[in-house]
């Protein structure tokens, strides 16, 4: 997909390893955003206000 195929060794484990650190990057980033939009709402919906 990444072209990451014909790496091998130490560059295959780097390329992973970058690879999972960007993914939880966005996964942190994306998940605050929502939070931020919704996340007065859903709070208060659970509090039953």
């Amino acid at each position: 997909m990444f072209g990451i195929e014909s790496l091998s060794g130490n560059a295959l484990a780097a390329a992973l390893v970058g690879l999972v650190l960007v993914e939880a990057a966005v996964l942190y980033v994306g998940y605050g955003a929502l939070e931020q939009l919704v996340g007065k709402y859903v709070v208060g919906l659970l509090r039953g206000e």
